[in-house]
């Protein structure tokens, strides 16, 4: 369950008011702004779903808002923040002050009037979460205003947190909230109930003293209709009249109420690990087998099936909205982090990668036995062992030729034996950090908790921890293809996925939507470019297992040119500049066996920065003896922010020199990427510089869920002061005056888990 973002400005005039009736939609409200242009700004985030409990913020001009005629049967609270709104009912007129808030009825002719730009808080909930008390709600048939005092203020600060923190909750978490939120505000409405009857001291009144007492003891398989009318001094005959007055019998309550709190232990985070036995005893029920027989009758499954059923959905919506390890407590169970044997690497059991240790010039080709799809480990058996000062001549394939394989893999020996995949085999079988059991989506061995063709990895002779190892781009050109017809050009794949910072802001049809462009690439001109030679919309696939991939959620699953819907011309006279790079440089971590290969982090990794090309290098920490480079992710062209989620992706060929700096040298305890370009120093900062620590054994999760580019920003700014202080010998002040005055800050990327800032330092700076 996501947090969905609307934001007037992103949407172009004409299309504003309607997405902004949708939003109020949801809640079953209407605009008089359907009649303007909606040309003040308007935002709104949202969380839950009309079937539960859904919450907003938002944001809006002079408006009036008004029900629909057909709208969901529950009332809608609403909580101004900072700006009075009036509501008018009748011929009254309420005016409902920040910090108080309004309860307004399922239907009637009220009006909530907004002024200047107010923000507020609005909240539905279910009515099946009410049970019992139906009649209750449907008795608020005029908007009721509540002061922040007992109950009701409780009920405003508990919905205030929420909508602070909605964004921070898991979704069993959310689960959870939704029962208390649902619970204090039933309070807050018998209370005034209870009020509006003081003089009738034998209906609302008892009746809520007389749910409360239920709940305390629900738990109890013993509670009778005769014992709760004896612990309050009623007789059984008049209890039993009570409820039916408000439509209920004892017993169906009773019932109904255990069955809702069994419901709501089935996925609670601190009980779904819990027997199904052991919930069905602590909510009162004496016999499992009942239990089950009474569940199904009232939601349709066993409690087992409900169980599961709701974790494959949390699983499916997981799918869209994280590309690594899930964070959920009874998913993440089922991993089984295993050291890599010898048939899960990617390097040949006998050794069949020859090492050249006279040589200062070393020749890495990308096969098979070379490369490692999706994954670091401190744990993988390198393909090359060089000394400090050598050269390697390093192949690299990206992930995506796949996604073009007439284009960038048939004809092509490497490249066929790397992604070949049949019904019968998968060459490279692990792709990706996860279970090589696919236990978790099921999407294939790896689970694509990393994406990308690493060639590596290469132990450096005499690299230990604390030292640096710089890397140094000499040169970098595209691979060219050798399929028929297509022999010396050279391809790239660019694809704007579900991971993309785009995904939940289109603002076209259907929404939402994954689209690849394959480009031609031209590197052998003065000016090198990529030219776009068509596209198509990514669509359920069956890769060569029979898994079906409704998402580009897997890398290397084929795609058959004749079975897409090709589009073309597509970005016509347009011609993209050459930035050829390596997206990925990076050596294994420490911390863990397994590590995602997307997330970048303090080892390097997928940087992806366009800056990283020729004529550049970058200096990384060692963790490991040897260090364990691995390099790939090459790229032909990439814009700073990869918003889409990929660049022009594009197998390439390069020369790298490998130099090893000792600790103590001349990078004295550097813990972090420096990239260095002709003309620049560029530091780059992370949401979590080292996630793998900051989170722990959650960390190849939480690290999708929490990046921001506020946190990225802070690294890179605390980077780039510790650079200017420890290389340039400046005071903080210095730092500081210089950095507001002449470094300029960019985005790296939002699309990789763990989000980059980065800082570029002009060399000519400091040549005075």
């Amino acid at each position: 369950m996501t947090i969905r973002q609307f934001l007037s400005d992103a949407y172009p005039p004409s299309a504003r008011k309607g997405a902004w009736q949708d939003i109020l939609a949801e809640f079953g409200l209407g605009s008089d702004a359907a009649d303007q242009e909606l040309g003040s700004f308007a935002a709104a985030s949202l969380r839950g779903e009309a079937e539960g409990v859904l919450l907003a913020r938002l944001t809006a001009g002079d408006q009036i808002l008004a029900p629909l005629a057909r709208r969901p049967g529950y009332p809608i609270t609403v909580l101004p923040l900072d700006e009075s709104i009036d509501v008018r009912f009748g011929g009254d007129v309420v005016l409902v002050e920040p910090g108080s808030l309004v309860i307004l009825p399922v239907a009637g002719d009220w009006q909530v009037c907004l002024h200047k730009s107010a923000r507020l808080i609005a909240l539905s909930i279910a009515d099946s979460l009410f049970c019992g008390h139906k009649t209750a709600l449907q008795a608020v048939r005029a908007p009721r205003h509540y002061s922040p005092a007992g109950l009701a203020a409780i009920f405003m600060k508990t919905i205030e947190t929420a909508v602070a923190e909605m964004s921070s909750l898991s979704t069993l978490e959310w689960r959870a909230l939704e029962g208390v939120i649902a619970d204090i505000f039933l309070a807050v409405v018998l209370q005034a109930e209870t009020a509006d009857a003081a003089a009738s001291p034998g209906s609302a009144a008892l009746f809520h003293r007389v749910t409360l007492g239920i709940e305390r003891h629900l738990h109890e398989q013993e509670m009778t209709a005769l014992r709760i009318a004896r612990l309050e001094g009623i007789s059984e005959r008049y209890l039993q009249k009570l409820f039916l007055q408000n439509g209920e019998t004892i017993s169906h309550y009773i019932r109904e109420r255990r069955l809702q709190r069994a419901r709501t232990a089935l996925v609670a985070p601190g009980e779904i690990r819990l027997q199904i036995a052991e919930i069905a005893y602590s909510c009162g029920f004496g016999d499992a087998a009942n239990f089950n027989r009474l569940f199904k009758e009232r939601f349709g499954l066993p409690p087992g099936a409900f169980r599961n059923r709701y974790i494959e959905q949390l699983v499916t919506n997981t799918n869209a909205e994280q590309r690594g390890w899930p964070l959920n407590a009874l998913v993440a169970k089922r991993l089984q982090l295993r050291s890599i044997s010898p048939d899960e690497t990617s390097a040949d059991a006998d050794g069949s990668v020859e090492k050249i240790e006279a040589s200062t010039h070393h020749v890495l080709p990308a096969t098979a036995a070379t490369v490692h799809w999706g994954y670091f480990s401190r744990s993988l058996t390198p393909v090359l062992e060089v000394r400090s000062g050598d050269t390697v001549e390093i192949q690299t394939l990206t992930q995506h030729a796949s996604d073009a394989p007439e284009l960038m893999i048939h004809g092509d020996a490497a490249a066929e034996d790397v992604f070949h995949w049949t019904a019968q085999k998968k060459t490279v079988d692990r792709r990706g950090a996860g279970p090589i059991d696919a236990s978790i989506y099921g999407r294939g061995a790896g689970e694509g908790f990393g994406v990308h063709i690493c060639t590596g990895p290469i132990y450096v002779k005499d690299a230990e921890p604390g030292d640096v190892i710089e890397v140094r781009i000499n040169n970098i050109a595209p691979r060219p293809s050798n399929s028929p017809g297509y022999e010396g050009r050279a391809f790239g794949s660019s694809v704007a996925a579900w991971w993309g910072y785009h995904y939940n802001e289109f603002i076209q049809e259907p929404k939402p939507r994954e689209n690849v462009t394959i480009y031609e690439i031209f590197a052998d001109e003065e000016d090198g470019y990529a030219e776009a030679l068509y596209s198509y919309r990514w669509q359920p696939k069956a890769d060569p297992f029979g898994v079906v991939h409704q998402t580009y959620d897997y890398p290397g699953v084929p795609v058959d040119r004749g079975t897409v819907e090709i589009c073309s011309p597509v970005l016509d006279g347009v011609r993209i500049p050459l930035r050829a790079h390596f997206g990925l440089i990076g050596l294994a971590p420490r911390e863990a066996d397994l590590v995602d290969s997307v997330p970048p982090s303090y080892f390097g990794g997928n940087l992806d920065n366009w800056r990283l090309g020729k004529g550049s290098a970058v200096y990384l920490p060692v963790s490991v003896s040897g260090g364990l480079l691995s390099i790939g992710d090459p790229h032909a062209a990439q814009g700073d922010g990869e918003l889409g989620g990929t660049a022009i992706e594009c197998s390439m060929t390069g020369t790298v020199t490998i130099n090893l700096h000792k600790k103590g040298g001349r990078f004295v305890d550097l813990t972090y990427p420096l990239l260095e370009t002709p003309t620049e120093w560029i530091l780059i900062g992370f949401s979590h510089p080292n996630y793998l620590v900051e989170f722990g054994k959650k960390g190849q999760g939480e690290v999708y869920a929490k990046s921001s580019l506020d946190l990225a920003m802070k690294d890179a700014f605390r980077k780039a002061r510790r650079f200017l202080m420890e290389d340039k010998g400046m005071t903080e002040d210095e730092a500081i005056a210089l950095m507001s005055a002449a470094v300029d800050f960019g985005v790296t990327q939002v699309v990789d888990g763990n989000w980059g800032v980065h800082a570029i330092i002009r060399k000519s700076l400091f040549n005075a």
